[in-house]
């Protein structure tokens, strides 16, 4: 340690009180967090690009200080999604400080990866008052059964209404309308789900029929249109 002439001279003064850092809570404990091993959370951020273009929601969870589990789910970009496969594998193993000052490759993912940063070491985590916190694996239940992000797609103009694309239960293939064309329901087809029939032996076709269902009162519907041609 160099010191300047200035400080050197000076004669010394106990330290008297001892502040400690103020307490956060942690999976159910409440720590007083002075190195990067002594922080553990579970949570969500959501981060953006430069010029707005892209959107990433990263999922970590991290023990001591150590990311244990990483989900990067992303929308915008197609170039985005790529980055995310590698950041996907850069994430797991690092502490939150190296994560932190790792280019993620993507802007919207670094931009995450910093509100994270924020919540987990101020102890905003959903995992804050859970004993133990939660299990590695608890980021893939965001994703429901058929591992597949939950994605809404809305397309509406002044001229002609609005068009539902995609919802959390999948692709959109029908808008019921009633007598003054209002929407009163949509049919969908669980893409994830399709793909497991099919790699169970079902053909397309039959994938396609049990992958199907509906919400609202398609049944009392006075017409069905096809969001995407008409």
């Amino acid at each position: 340690m160099i010191y300047s002439k200035e400080v050197e001279l000076m004669c010394p003064v106990a330290k008297g009180a001892k502040h400690e850092p103020a307490p956060i809570p942690e999976e159910g404990k409440w720590v007083h967090a002075k190195q990067i091993g002594d922080i553990s959370g579970f949570t969500h951020g959501i981060g953006w690009c430069a010029p707005q273009q892209g959107a990433c929601k990263l999922t970590l969870n991290v023990k001591e200080g150590v990311i244990e589990e990483a989900l990067v789910e992303t929308i915008g970009c197609s170039g985005m999604t790529h980055s995310a496969a590698m950041a996907a594998e850069i994430l797991q193993g690092k502490t939150i400080l190296e994560a932190l000052n790792t280019d993620l490759v993507c802007d919207a993912i670094n931009t995450a990866m910093r509100e994270l940063f924020l919540q987990i070491v101020y102890g905003r985590t959903q995992s804050a008052f859970s004993d133990d916190g939660l299990v590695v694996g608890a980021g893939l239940e965001d994703l429901g059964k058929g591992l597949r992000s939950q994605v809404g797609t809305m397309y509406g103009t002044k001229a002609k209404g609005v068009r539902y694309l995609e919802m959390a239960e999948g692709y959109v293939t029908g808008i019921a309308l009633d007598e003054n064309n209002e929407v009163i329901g949509y049919q969908f087809v669980s893409l994830g789900k399709m793909t497991d029939f099919i790699k169970n032996g079902d053909s397309p076709n039959e994938a396609w029929e049990k992958a199907k269902g509906e919400y609202g009162r398609v049944a009392d519907a006075v017409k069905i249109i096809d969001p995407r041609k008409e």
